[in-house]
């Protein structure tokens, strides 16, 4: 799909009233030779609901013998979502999960109190070189469950619906939207859809959530007077009923939810006040987090 929005009249049917609060481009970022593109936390926007965090991985193409390496690091205080397109990944934590995640799974790993985990290529793909595509994104957890214990469920890509509206093609992976809901327990109300639309096509955001964007994968989109290419998020006003129209054959996430309140970020971890953030710094540093069970010798110092 190209990502350069075109002038197309099926498109006239689209929203045009201001629908749209703040507009995000994808920013890259090296995680150590290896380029991902942060959408949150951005300067304009810090969150969209609970999402405090977001990058999109790839697509990119790992040579033979190359891989992803992200090695043991912890959390507290959020959830990980991690959703492939294409390629796979090794995840293993310290509450002893080992799970190779492929593309339409969902992975959701509950931080809480404190967990460590790893992140690589499986050896079978590193040997013949791959290519690997996906977003990962970070839930705030409420107040209430910030100190939670840490668990991870993964739903294979089977259990996730899917249906089709308007001609939109629909995977509703997180929450309850166009009449079907996610296996996906969460804690809590947030949205999370994989939306892929010929061009011309439209679809209406569903409502009913306090804040709520779109984010492009692949393709374009217009909402309104916006026009969205690749690696840009729409971040709808408050109330606002928007349509998203597809300028271009699109791909597309949906992702928002009720608000948990702000939340302080520094490096891996997310609470709402900065003595947790302190706190969970000095434990790491001391060595206080447990380990990954397979996967317990390399150790990332704290920045």
């Amino acid at each position: 799909m190209s990502s350069t929005p075109t002038d197309d009249p099926d498109c006239s049917t689209a929203s045009t009233e201001p629908t749209v609060a703040q507009v995000i481009d994808a920013k890259p970022r090296d995680l150590g030779g290896f380029t991902v593109g942060r959408v949150l936390p951005a300067l304009a926007r810090r969150m969209v609901g609970p999402f405090t965090f977001l990058d999109q991985m790839g697509p990119a193409e790992l040579p033979p013998g190359r891989g992803i390496d992200v090695r043991p690091h912890p959390h507290i205080g959020l959830a990980t979502v991690t959703y492939l397109f294409d390629g796979a990944i090794d995840h293993r934590d310290s509450v002893g999960s080992f799970q190779t995640i492929r593309p339409g799974d969902i992975n959701w790993m509950t931080a809480g109190r404190g967990i460590v985990h790893s992140e690589r290529t499986p050896p079978e793909l590193r040997a013949t070189g791959s290519r690997l595509w996906g977003l990962q994104m970070w839930v705030a957890l409420p107040i209430d469950d910030e100190e939670m214990e840490p668990s991870f469920v993964h739903h294979p890509a089977a259990t996730i619906p899917e249906l089709t509206r308007d001609g939109a093609r629909l995977r509703v992976l997180i929450g309850s939207a166009f009449g079907v809901t996610s296996p996906v327990a969460t804690r809590s109300p947030m949205i999370y859809v994989d939306a892929v639309l010929a061009q011309g096509g439209t679809l209406a955001v569903p409502d009913g959530y306090d804040e709520i964007a779109a984010y492009v994968i692949e393709g374009a989109i217009g909402c309104g007077a916006e026009r969205a290419p690749a690696g840009r998020m729409l971040v709808f006003a408050p109330g606002a009923r928007p349509t998203l129209c597809a300028t271009e054959a699109a791909h597309v996430v949906l992702l928002g939810g009720a608000s948990v309140g702000p939340r302080f970020l520094e490096w891996n971890f997310v609470a709402s006040s900065r003595e947790r953030l302190a706190q969970a710094r000095h434990d790491w540093q001391d060595r206080k987090f447990p380990t990954v069970p397979g996967d317990d010798v390399e150790f990332i110092p704290y920045p």
